[in-house]
């Protein structure tokens, strides 16, 4: 069997690496400078603390974006903070159905143990 799986692999393998040769030939990669490079990998490092939800400065940020990049970041940045702040102000329906959902979850809660508490004195005077 392991003989079969080895002879099914193989063409995979060939074809793979044909169109990975045909799509480096057809569109070839510029090679990077060392200074590209680097500006790279910090990027990818700033991303991926971002996709952590860490905290990365604003003078990283602005080290390795350009102008353009670094504005259009704050341009984003103040859109959000304004989505939320639109956000925070509920309307007064909201808020009178949240209060109800609350006092009937409460009330629901209450009988339930009420009703729990009904069947253990109900079994304790048998």
């Amino acid at each position: 069997m392991s003989e079969w799986y080895d002879r099914q692999k193989k063409p995979n393998g060939n074809f793979c690496k044909l169109l990975q040769e045909r799509i480096n030939k057809t569109n070839p990669r510029r090679t990077l400078t060392a200074d590209e490079q680097r500006r790279l990998s910090k990027l990818e490092a700033v991303a991926e603390k971002l996709r952590r939800g860490e905290n990365v400065q604003n003078r990283q940020m602005q080290t390795w974006l350009s102008g353009d990049e670094y504005t259009q970041i704050e341009a984003d940045w103040q859109e959000q903070l304004e989505l939320r702040e639109e956000l925070k102000d509920k309307p007064s329906e909201l808020k009178r159905y949240e209060e109800k959902l609350k006092q009937a979850t409460f009330e629901y809660n209450r009988a339930e143990g009420y009703s729990s508490l009904r069947i253990w004195f109900d079994r304790d005077i048998s």
